[in-house]
């Protein structure tokens, strides 16, 4: 495996590699992660499966300002590149691309890549410019790596929504392969943000899988109403006394539209419900998507 650190080599490096492929094949597929770093195992899992699929395998760890408001844990965010290489090594990845700051942005950005109505809702409503900064730096990172397939978690499934939305409207040539949220033996959602945790808020924010697994058998009691479901909800998050809530969500997937009526779980649209909840310090988030 190979760390890059420039653009300008990544781009070499890339398209040498896609020739030494295509000299023994017709054509060379590319598959890429973009991650935060802090690795676990929902970035290595996404590593592995594009290791399965592609002939070529990029990573990029880049802890992007333009995503985190002035109140968030940029300066904190877990960093720990040596250990991600190593990881990312043995999972399968080809290449690892860990730009620096000035590498990406050098000079002060004037451009920037917008999805209107997906971002408002959701983590966009209580993180305004997150998803602008998503969106930019995907757009740029798509743009350096020119990937045919690029590989996200659904635990961050507004994300998702939001990068095949600019991926359709924009018409980028990579298909964007949803993959499973992958979590701990207990439920937890595995996420960067967990080491965060005491050893406390770790044991009530257990509270999340629950209500979520819960959710499948109070949409199925007769007489349940949206009022009553969301009651059920918030009120389960709140037995764990160091839950504070930011939102209960359910809206239809991708288009994150309203759920009004329990008619609409009906299995004509997928439905997302996601939850954003502290506990202390630390901000998580979990959704599940029920088909009907």
């Amino acid at each position: 495996m190979q760390a890059i650190e420039t653009i300008r080599e990544l781009r070499a490096t890339l398209r040498e590699a896609r020739r030494k492929v295509e000299e023994t094949k017709r054509e060379a597929t590319v598959g890429f992660m973009p991650t935060l770093g802090y690795m676990h195992e929902g970035h290595l899992s996404l590593i592995r499966r594009a290791r399965a699929e592609c002939d070529i395998v990029v990573v990029s760890i880049f802890v992007n300002p333009l995503q985190f408001g002035p109140n968030e844990d940029f300066d904190k965010y877990p960093r720990d590149t040596k250990r991600d290489l190593q990881l990312a090594a043995e999972a399968g990845a080809d290449y690892v691309f860990v730009p620096s700051v000035a590498e990406m942005y050098p000079a002060p950005i004037k451009t920037a890549v917008v999805v209107r109505e997906l971002t408002d809702v959701l983590c966009g409503a209580s993180r305004p410019g997150h998803f602008e900064g998503v969106a930019t730096v995907v757009t740029k990172l798509f743009n350096i790596v020119q990937p045919d397939r690029a590989y996200f978690g659904m635990k961050d499934a507004q994300q998702v929504a939001v990068i095949e939305q600019f991926v359709a409207d924009l018409n980028m040539p990579v298909a964007i392969v949803r993959c499973e949220t992958v979590r701990e033996p207990d439920g937890l959602a595995m996420s960067s943000r967990n080491v965060y945790l005491s050893a406390e808020e770790r044991r009530q924010a257990l509270v999340l899988s629950q209500a979520l697994k819960e959710v499948e058998q109070w949409i199925a009691e007769k007489g349940m109403t949206m009022e009553r479901l969301y009651d059920r909800i918030r009120s389960k998050i709140e037995s764990a006394p160091l839950a504070r809530i930011d939102y209960v969500d359910i809206r239809t997937y991708p288009s994150l539209e309203p759920v009004t009526s329990m008619s609409q779980w009906d299995g004509s649209k997928p439905i997302l419900v996601a939850l954003a909840v502290k506990f202390g310090n630390t901000r998580l988030i979990d959704n599940r998507i029920f088909f009907g």
